[in-house]
């Protein structure tokens, strides 16, 4: 699917100005609107959402009027010791702390004032439970599912969904669906909630050409574009910035628009949320892990064109990060148009009993129940890339794996099987020689494997021993809830390479959300949030949401501050003109 550039008359002039139109760049349109500010949203490609689209949209804001609702035990205090053990001096304290003040009024002004809606979970562990301060609930929201019919036309600029993603070529399901979609035959009521949701789609299809029932990434997305409009913000697509000038106490943006080239001045601030360096091709070779990834699951207009910009107007890239970017395992595929489908293995197979992962030796190397990112970075430290996730039949028609859903039949397995996204052995051995692993040693391996399973204690890797390992497994498996053995033949395998999924190191910026230069001064007029800023979180992951909730936070802490900034360049403005008139 694809949109037009939507054509607004562009004003001469702006007090704010968004560059990237993710969940942080529409969130700090929508608050820089809020505050009275004449706003600009500029976004390179044809769709606003970013990664953000792709995304569950998990949002990592701790201590909002939420967490009340799953009665979660947390406070200042508490999280803010969780963050200095997890992240040490990889991240000033200063920027987690104007992250922990702000965020709840950042997303209570969104609540308050706006379309976007949020939810907490009963149950929505922190990745590092271990660490003294980490929660089960109450830290990570989700954007409520979104009814999208009043976007009308708007619809169509939202970034569809990863669609392997999705069911029935196009259906958005979250966690509460899958539930129900697993379960309709055998509940009423989850069938009847099924029959619901897949007539509702086909109904949209019909009457919009897509789904209008919006879940996750995209619901976060339309509620804030929805708000957007409402507010007046201009939203332009297909827009390239050619320059950044600084202008006097503002500065002069150069846009290269489907219309031709338009010179815009903005008075109070440019707030860069275009998604980081990532898809910079010099700067992704010199900064992420060797070997490069090939191939990224996130969204493709994070080209850090602008970083070459502001780098040239003092601007500078943070330090001490533990990773330059947030990384995932994901498996590929050839879909039917030629692209390639890369689909990341976030919580829904490698946590699972009877499944296990495996490196080029055919041992284990990790604890596979471990977050993304951990377990994407053990592969780059062990040098198993790719590393193999595998199951035996049972699990993989009970859990799925990768692009092969839950409850999948044998028959289903074929075309996964005929194109070799899918690799099956009858025997552990057999799926072994297949893979190029030593039969001996991987058989080995399952043996020493299951033996600890069925104890249900993992003496080798420690999988299972956290609430939130246990929380990605199944509750109903006994005695572990993430193991299980690997007894029912066939077995089957995919490939699984480490992928990026966000940069982690970005601009350098203060507790406003202002750029620095090399020296610590705030370059005024300039200001960053999301991808573009360099992370608080110093390359850790430690829960989920940990991308979406400071990018919503310092997007409204920079578009406050550029607000504020237009009006006291106004109020100087008319004070001169009276002062001449007189």
């Amino acid at each position: 699917m694809s949109t037009e550039n939507q054509s607004v008359e562009l004003r001469d002039t702006y007090d704010v100005a968004v560059l990237g139109a993710g969940s942080g760049g529409l969130a700090a349109a929508v608050f820089a609107a809020l505050e009275g500010a004449r706003v600009l949203l500029v976004e390179r490609t044809e769709y606003v959402g970013g990664t953000s689209a792709y995304s569950a949209a998990t949002t990592w804001v701790p201590n909002t009027r939420l967490a009340a609702d799953v009665d979660a035990e947390d406070s200042p205090e508490k999280v803010s010791g969780y963050l200095d053990r997890a992240i040490g001096n990889r991240s000033p304290k200063a920027m987690r702390e104007a992250f922990l003040a702000n965020g709840p009024q950042a997303i209570h002004t969104l609540m308050d004032h706006t379309d976007a809606q949020f939810r907490a979970r009963p149950f929505h562990p922190d990745y590092l439970y271990e660490i003294e301060g980490s929660t089960s609930c109450g830290r990570a929201i989700e954007p409520v599912p979104f009814d999208a019919k009043p976007l009308g036309r708007d619809l169509q600029l939202i970034r569809p969904t990863i669609p392997e993603f999705t069911i029935l070529g196009g259906l958005q399901v979250d966690r509460d669906d899958i539930g129900h979609l697993l379960k309709m035959g055998k509940s009423l009521k989850s069938l009847a909630y099924s029959i619901k949701l897949i007539g509702g789609y086909y109904i949209d299809r019909l009457r919009f050409g897509r789904a209008t029932r919006l879940v996750m990434g995209n619901a976060l997305i339309g509620r804030l574009l929805l708000s957007a409009r409402k507010l007046g913000v201009d939203i332009v697509t297909q827009t390239r910035v050619a320059s950044i000038v600084p202008d006097g106490d503002g500065h002069l943006l150069d846009l290269e628009t489907p219309d031709g080239s338009r010179r815009i001045r903005v008075s109070g601030g440019i707030i860069l949320a275009s998604g980081g360096f990532a898809r910079h091709a010099e700067r992704r070779s010199q900064m992420l892990r060797k070997p490069t990834p090939e191939f990224s699951p996130s969204a493709p207009g994070h080209t850090g064109e602008l970083h070459d910009i502001v780098l040239g107007l003092g601007a500078v890239y943070g330090k001490g990060a533990a990773e330059n970017a947030f990384m995932a395992p994901c498996s590929l595929r050839k879909r039917k148009d030629g692209t390639t489908a890369v689909f990341p293995h976030f919580v829904f197979d490698r946590s699972k009993p009877g499944i296990i992962s495996v490196g080029k030796d055919g041992r284990r190397f990790t604890n596979e129940s471990r977050s993304y990112h951990e377990f994407s970075i053990a592969q780059f430290e062990t040098g198993n890339i790719p590393a193999f996730l595998i199951a035996d039949a049972r699990s993989i028609a009970k859990y799925g794996i990768g692009m092969v859903r839950p409850g999948t039949s044998e028959k289903g397995l074929a075309p996964f099987l005929d194109d070799g996204y899918l690799v099956s052995g009858t025997t552990p051995g057999d799926l072994a020689r297949k893979l190029g692993l030593d039969a001996e040693t991987f058989e080995q391996t399952l043996a020493r494997f299951n033996t600890l399973a069925k104890a249900g204690k993992d003496e080798d890797f420690h999988r299972g021993e956290t609430v939130y390992e246990c929380g990605n497994g199944d509750p109903e498996h006994k005695p572990n809830a993430s193991l299980g053995a690997l007894e029912t033949g066939p077995y089957y395998a995919v490939k699984l390479f480490p992928s990026d999924i966000g940069s982690a190191t970005g601009l350098a910026a203060d507790e406003n959300a202002r750029l620095i230069d090399a020296d610590g001064n705030p370059i005024d007029g300039l200001y960053a949030c999301g991808n573009d800023m360099q992370s608080i979180m110093g390359g850790v992951y430690p829960g989920p949401g940990i991308t979406i909730g400071p990018a919503i936070t310092f997007g409204y802490i920079a578009a406050r501050h550029a607000a504020a900034r237009a009006k006291s360049g106004q109020q100087k403005q008319q004070s001169k003109l009276g002062e001449e008139a007189a």
